[in-house]
């Protein structure tokens, strides 16, 4: 018996749900009046990612605006603060539930492999919380409201694009727990 079969799925759909709790929160709560408010999408919603003009673009806005600016930090003193966590969470005990024994093609991972594919939530979590800290000193009168600035956009990209793996990942496990025994020694 491995570790991830000892994780009851209702904990996992629990954190799932209080996940999309919270998300719901964040999108009807602030995003959509803030969009309303300015016209404009809040820069976290930016799957795509950003450059520096939306960046200025937006503290430009925040400064004519301040109730697009109280939307946006309330945003991030609330829902924001405790949703990369909760993601976090779920990713890695996702990723822990659909843990296989970890082979490529028939041959063994590398244990430090192994290892990564397990940080991976950490990375986003850590990016995530990066994104909002540096939105939070971007969009202020901080002095280094332009360093932040500048680091913010690749913020952004590193927390979609360790999602996106995360996701990858999990996806390549489901598939691999649903395949015959026979099929799994050729993966």
């Amino acid at each position: 018996m491995n570790a991830g079969s000892r994780i009851p799925i209702w904990i996992i759909a629990l954190l799932a749900a209080i996940c999309l709790g919270v998300l719901a929160w964040t999108t009807f709560g602030f995003v959509v009046p803030f969009k309303h408010e300015t016209g404009l999408a809040i820069l976290d919603t930016y799957f795509a990612g950003y450059d520096d003009l939306a960046v200025g673009r937006m503290q430009r806005l925040l400064v004519q605006n301040e109730t697009a600016d109280r939307l946006l930090r309330a945003m991030y003193s609330g829902p924001e603060l405790v949703f990369p966590a909760l993601l976090t969470a779920l990713l890695l005990l996702i990723l822990i539930k659909l843990r296989s024994d970890v082979s490529y093609f028939g041959r063994p991972v590398p244990p430090l492999v192994a290892k990564l594919v397990y940080a991976l939530p950490f990375v986003y979590g850590i990016a995530d919380y990066g994104e909002n800290i540096s939105s939070l000193i971007a969009f202020g009168d901080s002095g280094s409201a332009d360093l932040a600035a500048q680091l913010l956009p690749w913020m952004t990209r590193l927390k979609f694009a360790s999602l996106l793996i995360c996701l990858i990942v999990i996806v390549r496990f489901a598939i691999f727990r649903l395949m015959p025994p026979s099929d799994q020694e050729t993966r």
